[in-house]
């Protein structure tokens, strides 16, 4: 029998707090915020860019995981446990090679895959290698392409993205108070260009000298910003979408301060 949720899928965009290098301390904020965008029915949660570390560079080499890290894997025993797809950022180890900027995506009957970003930013190629697979994957029949950060500037990513039968266009960035008005404008366009709704997660912590912004959120196919937080509060974005609309009236935003 189809599920009766087919073609309709709940997204946590997650706005954490994130500790400079600290694994264990933002694993610890990642359980937290999994746990409560359970109690409001997430199908999927994404973290921001390198959110296990924080957007820090210059620690990707001493940082860079296994594909078999511990980390990973309690993430994914709380994907399984919280029946939702989880997706956190961490630098990857290339073997033979510098580190990637990396995404785990945990699924709920335990299987893990792996993204690497695809295009960096300038200056980054010092510290890493670009990622050169795409990552797209299917949630009660709803079709979703991942990016981090930089990929989304280039429209071959989401061009692809799109070829690939994409419903949705997630993008775990970080963005700086001084760049978002461009950036928010880049992802309206992909989403007009394409049909289809795009929705971003963001840091809120000054990290790697970039003072972020927040305002994590998602625009419907229209290019219209229906979802998302007004700027850097710990929380989580709830966004819905039914029979592939972001709905704009199921749109929460969680604090997450005072949340055990």
């Amino acid at each position: 029998m189809p599920s009766e949720n087919a073609g309709n899928v709940v997204v946590a965009l997650a706005q954490p707090p994130v500790i400079r290098g600290a694994v264990a301390e933002n694993l610890t904020t990642h359980l937290r915020y999994i746990k409560h965008a359970a109690r409001h029915d997430a199908d999927v949660i994404v973290f921001p860019e390198l959110s296990l570390i924080g957007y820090e560079p210059d620690l990707l080499e001493a940082l860079a995981m296994p594909y078999d890290a511990e980390a990973f894997k309690t993430l994914s025993a709380a994907a399984v446990e919280n029946n939702m797809v989880v997706i956190a950022g961490g630098p990857l180890i290339n073997d033979g090679g510098k580190p990637r900027i990396g995404a785990v995506i945990c699924f709920p009957d335990g299987a893990r895959t792996f993204y690497a970003k695809q295009h960096l930013h300038d200056g980054e190629e010092a510290y890493c290698s670009p990622g050169d697979e795409a990552c797209l994957f299917t949630v009660n029949g709803v079709r979703i392409a991942l990016a981090i950060c930089a990929d989304f500037v280039h429209t071959i990513h989401s061009d692809a993205a799109s070829a690939r039968k994409a419903a949705v266009y997630l993008a775990s960035v970080l963005i700086s108070d001084g760049g978002y008005e461009a950036d928010a404008q880049c992802l309206a366009g992909i989403a007009r260009r394409h049909g289809m709704p795009v929705l971003f997660s963001n840091h809120i912590s000054d990290t790697g000298s970039w003072q972020t912004c927040g305002r994590s959120g998602g625009w419907n196919a229209q290019g219209e910003r229906l979802v998302g937080a007004d700027g850097r509060e710990a929380c989580l974005v709830i966004a819905a979408i039914r029979d592939g609309v972001l709905e704009g009236a199921s749109g929460r935003v969680i604090a997450m301060d005072s949340v055990a």
